[in-house]
């Protein structure tokens, strides 16, 4: 099916799950089918062209200056066949300007399909970096505070082991220290026991 200004203007992309914009393919593909169209038509305007200026410069049929010497009254059916083609050439110069106006009118539309499409992307890579940009703040930030935190219950940590060290080291003085009383005070009552035995005089027998 041929394709038309219409068929351009009402045409519908289809969007592209998890990001903005157009499909690019399928961009791409209907930009393909109206190079094609705008070729042909190119073509078309050049061949018109090429008629009119044979037209004008002459190289029509002779039988066109026939009907000015015999009454039109008396023109056969193969003379009335040649003037009702002479106009036909000259309605060529409408058409050929209609299919200029026509490729104009795609290459203008192309055009603005592709810098929207190029204005998608470009909006898209800076969205995209801008998340990315903002999700490695936040992960960067929470890290951070992750961190100062764990320094800080591993400084708590040390503080509360170092108070207890302290408090053992305390508690082992202590206990050395009463157990060498205890000790030698029960040396003493053995030093004591043993003087009072030795003095004590045998009975006898």
């Amino acid at each position: 099916m041929a394709l038309t200004p219409e068929d351009v203007v009402t045409k519908q992309f289809q969007h592209v799950r998890f990001k903005e914009g157009f499909d690019p393919d399928e961009v791409d593909d209907f930009l393909d089918e109206i190079v094609v169209e705008w070729r042909k038509t190119i073509a078309e305007n050049e061949e018109l062209k090429a008629k009119l200026a044979a037209y004008e410069s002459g190289e029509a049929p002779a039988q066109a200056a026939a009907p000015a010497e015999e009454p039109a009254v008396e023109h056969s059916a193969p003379e009335h066949e040649v003037v009702e083609e002479v106009p036909a050439p000259v309605a060529a110069a409408p058409a050929a300007t209609g299919g200029a106006a026509a490729s104009a009118g795609i290459i203008e539309l192309a055009q603005r399909l592709h810098d929207e499409h190029v204005a998608d992307g470009v909006t898209q890579r800076d969205k995209l970096i801008s998340e990315a940009q903002a999700k490695a703040a936040a992960i960067l930030a929470e890290a951070e505070a992750k961190g100062r935190e764990e320094i800080a219950r591993l400084e708590s940590e040390r503080v509360t082991l170092e108070g207890r060290i302290s408090e053992l080291r305390q508690f082992e003085r202590d206990y050395r220290s009463q157990l060498r009383g205890f000790i030698e005070e029960k040396l003493r009552d053995l030093d004591v026991a043993g003087s009072t035995s030795g003095a004590t005089p045998v009975s006898a027998s």
